[in-house]
């Protein structure tokens, strides 16, 4: 049973780096076998457990809806173990590197081996997924990990802590549970590898901290990722797309559409497609079972404050769907919600929503959508709704964003097989795929001396056979190939 994952105390958090890092040393690279063996008995625990999950989180939330925990917390997990379970061989085989002429005779190669101890800092909108997709990267590239989850899901958390505990010994996986205090000792600690996910506030302050260590971090943030739609699109289907990837988790995903830019002729047509799903998608409205509530009454509050600041400043407020005002007898619960007439003075305009709420901006022409982009920090997600065109390929070629889905919504992150992660404000790094496994991987480069290699004439004494070499490496190939 582990035991050390229960510890909370701030002076703790030291020891369990140590116990980790001596049996890393001790221990060294784990098999092949190993690592598949512990991830199978993960993906095991997690499938006995689902139920159990569903109702911690719905705990924690204060109503999450089951098959939402089911899909986008326990399957992406589980996919994601088996995309690591048939890769893994791929991933750590070495792979050949070119040798340079004049090195010929030798051999270059680079071999994958575990960085020793990861530190993961999860939050709480996807307390299970967040927590252990880098867990199961880092296992899988043969680390030991401490988590850090957030103190906001305490029910999952100590699911989790059970769970692992019963799975892991304290020296190759540890908990560590406790507030934002637990937190911020946490992310001083000399880490081989920190991977934050939250918000870019708290991500400055924990890549300042494990700088002091010179701690490498992969920071998984958020940002205002915008949809574009093309004009003349399929508003319903666009609706579609932007109602399942803004709605699901109450609008509590990082990578959720921030906002929608729309072509200024079209705005009145995509808000009736978009109540139409809206109210075909959640036929009883905010209190049915699929609709999410948000995470407690503070995060509910700041999304209100957001919707009074913007009506206070001239926006308008429209509240869609299926008796969208009725929220009784649930608790901290917002209904789904359009705002019209945003502007810069706006809150809304700069400040990540993460909640229900959609404000939807006009556009004239396609470089108009790109520049509004443009003029703000780099977003985790961008999504595009068009056919293959010109316009499609200046929004990609000319925009800078994490990640894109093309027609949808937030399924790029779905994609085991592609790297996630931000850019600029929204992240550094990324994981998912075989960039995971690199991230969380030392690239050792080993090159093999040959038996005989031409760099031994180019060494002293020189003589002339040096000159004639020299010659050779270093003439100008272009000007030869001219003619000149």
């Amino acid at each position: 049973m582990n035991t050390i994952s229960k510890f909370t105390d701030v002076d703790s958090l030291g020891n369990i780096l140590a116990v980790q890092r001596a049996a890393f040393l001790r221990e060294g690279s784990p098999s092949l076998a190993q690592r598949r063996a512990d991830l199978d008995k993960l993906k095991s625990a997690l499938l006995v457990r689902r139920n159990a999950i569903e109702d911690a989180i719905n705990a924690d939330f204060g109503h999450r809806s089951r098959h939402e925990t089911a899909i986008m917390e326990v399957m992406a997990v589980v996919e994601g173990i088996k995309y690591l379970d048939r890769n893994l061989r791929k991933f750590m085989r070495p792979t050949r590197r070119h040798v340079a002429l004049h090195m010929r005779f030798g051999k270059a190669r680079v071999e994958y081996q575990p960085l020793g101890v990861v530190g993961v800092m999860s939050p709480w909108n996807y307390p299970v997924n967040l927590a252990l997709m880098p867990l199961v990267t880092a296992i899988s590239a043969g680390n030991r990990v401490m988590l850090k989850p957030s103190e906001l899901t305490p029910a999952t958390n100590a699911l989790l802590t059970t769970m692992l505990g019963e799975i892991f010994p304290d020296e190759q996986v540890a908990v560590v549970n406790g507030d934002a205090d637990v937190g911020a000792a946490f992310s001083t600690l000399p880490f081989d590898h920190l991977v934050f996910t939250g918000s870019t506030p708290v991500g400055r302050a924990v890549m300042k901290a494990a700088s002091d260590n010179l701690v490498p971090v992969t920071l998984e943030l958020g940002g205002k990722s915008p949809a574009i739609i093309a004009k003349g699109h399929s508003l319903e289907r666009a609706a579609s797309g932007i109602v399942f990837g803004k709605l699901v988790n109450g609008g509590q995903t990082c990578i959720a559409p921030d906002y929608a830019l729309i072509h200024d002729t079209e705005i009145d047509a995509f808000i009736k497609a978009y109540d139409k799903i809206v109210t075909t998608t959640y036929p009883d409205g905010p209190t049915g079972d699929d609709y999410t509530s948000i995470i407690n009454e503070r995060h509910y509050a700041r999304l209100k404050g957001l919707i009074d600041d913007a009506r206070a400043h001239g926006a308008q407020i429209i509240e869609v769907g299926n008796r969208p005002g009725d929220t009784s007898g649930r608790s901290h619960t917002l209904p789904p919600t359009i705002v019209l007439g945003v502007t810069d003075h706006m809150r809304i305009a700069h400040e990540e929503i993460f909640g229900p709420i959609l404000p939807i901006l006009p556009y004239r022409d396609t470089d108009d959508a790109i520049a509004y982009v443009n003029a703000r920090p780099r977003p985790l997600a961008l999504y595009y709704f068009g056919g293959d065109n010109e316009d499609r390929r200046r929004v990609l070629s000319r925009t800078t964003s994490g990640n894109v889905t093309i027609n949808g919504t937030i399924m790029h992150v779905a994609q085991d097989d592609l790297p996630f992660g931000g850019v600029g404000a929204s992240g550094i790094g990324a994981y998912h795929g075989i960039e995971g496994f690199r991230t969380l991987s030392h690239a050792k480069g080993i090159f093999e001396q040959g038996r005989w290699n031409s760099i031994d004439l180019l060494r002293a004494p020189f003589g002339g056979l040096s000159d004639i070499l020299l010659r050779f490496f270093l003439r100008n190939r272009h000007v030869i190939s001219n003619g000149a």
